[in-house]
Formats: C-alpha cells, sequence, structure tokens
C-alpha cells in the first residue's frame, strides 16, 4: 500500500469505493491502523476526552495537538494524517496560520477545522499557502456548549439548508475534505452526492463516502458511546482484528446499519 494522498481519496470518490478513517494518538496505534488499511488517520481533539479524561474537547491546546501528531507521524504510516485544530485556535488570520503551521510541522498532512461558513476566509488563505484543509460540519464537539450538549443537527429543513449551504461554499473555498457529525442519515447522503471533495461521516448513515470513529469507541473501551458507535472488539481475540473488522465493515457497506443513523 503507496501514501494515501488527497488524489487517493478524489479517486475513491469518483470510483464509488468507501475510505476509512480512524483516530490515533501515539506511534503504536498508529501504525496498527495503518496496517489494518484505514486509508486516513485523525490525531483528534477527542484526546482531551480519552487520554486526558476531561468532558469536552475544549482544554486541549495545539501543543497538545502537535505533541500527538508528532508521535503518529513517527510510524510512517501509509495513511493520510489529519490534525484537528483545536477550540479557539483559528480565530483570526495570523493565529490561524501560526497554529496550522505548527500542526503541519509537527507531521500533518491536512488540518481540521469546524464550522461553517465563517472559515471561508481561514480555509482560502491556509490552502493558497499550501495546508490543505478538512471541514467539519453538523455537531461540532467544540461547540457543545452552544448547542447545549451532544446533540443531533440538521433535523429541521432550516438546519438541513444551512448544513447544505455551508458544505457548498467550505468546498468553494477550497476544503479537500468535509466530515459530517450526528445529522439525518437523508442529508449526509444528499450532501455527499452535491460535492466534489469526499465526505466522512460520523453518525451521518451509510451514504458518505467515508466514515471515521474515535478508537477507544470502537474498541469498547469507553464508558459512555452514542447511538452510532459499534464495538469491533466483540468477536475479535486482538486489537488488530478489531480495527481489520472496522475497515472491512465500512468498505463493505456493512456500517454503518440503520440502528446506528439518525432520521
Amino acid at each position: 500500500m503507496g501514501k494515501v494522498t488527497i488524489s487517493t481519496l478524489d479517486k475513491m470518490k469518483a470510483n464509488g469505493e468507501k475510505f476509512v478513517c480512524i483516530t490515533a494518538y501515539d506511534a503504536t496505534f498508529a501504525r496498527l491502523v495503518s496496517e489494518a488499511g484505514a486509508e486516513t488517520i485523525l490525531v483528534g481533539d477527542s484526546l482531551g476526552m480519552v487520554l486526558q479524561g476531561h468532558d469536552s474537547t475544549i482544554p486541549v491546546t495545539t501543543d497538545h495537538m502537535a505533541y500527538h501528531t508528532e508521535c503518529v507521524s513517527r510510524a510512517a504510516p501509509h495513511s493520510l494524517v489529519i490534525a484537528d485544530m483545536p477550540f479557539m485556535s483559528y480565530t483570526g488570520p495570523e493565529q490561524t496560520m501560526e497554529n496550522a503551521t505548527a500542526l503541519m510541522q509537527a507531521g500533518a498532512q491536512m488540518v481540521k477545522m469546524e464550522g461553517g461558513t465563517w472559515l471561508s476566509d481561514s480555509i482560502s488563505m491556509l490552502v493558497e499557502r499550501g495546508i490543505p484543509v478538512c471541514a467539519h460540519l453538523g455537531l461540532t464537539p467544540q461547540s457543545v456548549n452552544q448547542f447545549g450538549g451532544f446533540k443531533v443537527q440538521g433535523r429541521t429543513p432550516k438546519e438541513a439548508k444551512s448544513i447544505l449551504a455551508d458544505a457548498v461554499e467550505i468546498q468553494d473555498a477550497g476544503a479537500s475534505l468535509l466530515v459530517l457529525e450526528c445529522i439525518p442519515s437523508t442529508l449526509a447522503t444528499d450532501i455527499s452526492s452535491k460535492l466534489d471533495i469526499p465526505v466522512i461521516g460520523i453518525g451521518a448513515g451509510a451514504g458518505t463516502d467515508a466514515q471515521v470513529l474515535v478508537m477507544h469507541d470502537m474498541l469498547g473501551l469507553s464508558e459512555h458511546t452514542a447511538r452510532f458507535v459499534e464495538n469491533f472488539m466483540e468477536g475479535q481475540t486482538t486489537i488488530q482484528g478489531a480495527l481489520r473488522a472496522f475497515v472491512e465493515a465500512v468498505k463493505a457497506g456493512e456500517y454503518p446499519r440503520e440502528e446506528h443513523t439518525y432520521t
């Protein structure tokens, strides 16, 4: 398996092939995730919850993200490495460029940012300077306090129309990937079909181009999990087997199933 690039993912979308994203935060698990066949690795700010013990991603800093991105990149995975821009690290042009640069220099091949059309100028600025961007719409965990908790987004016609409009504008601004989290499956399918860039779903049904799960969730290690999570350790004797089972289930269209989706 050669090194996965943005072009690889674009070709997979064009050919109707599903791809896989799994979070990893250190060299050991980055190697295992890559060997299991996941095309992308997300160094997620979810580390604030699964590694640091916080109840949200908000306390995570750019220094935290850079450290874990360095750890993941040292595994030299075949997967494309995406690093989250943490809470309040991209509020202005200079700050955005400085923090995105730090993550890229730590080994990321792409940065991920949460938010709608207000991100368009930042996305354009980063892309023009050689920093690829993955956008994130729907339930954006950094805005959990504004949402009043981890709640499904896009259930009303007005919300759905807004998310679709945001997705189109973000693509036009230059984003290479889009994550859709916790939105109705019909909306996610519609957005995926209308965008040229690949769309990664999490709690967004089976109609997206790819699926992502937090590694600790899919290995059954988290105390509380969302409806869309499946424990892939069940029936497996090794972590490697569970990672491969997730990859194979996504590619075969066996995950997510109806019980994992929102209406």
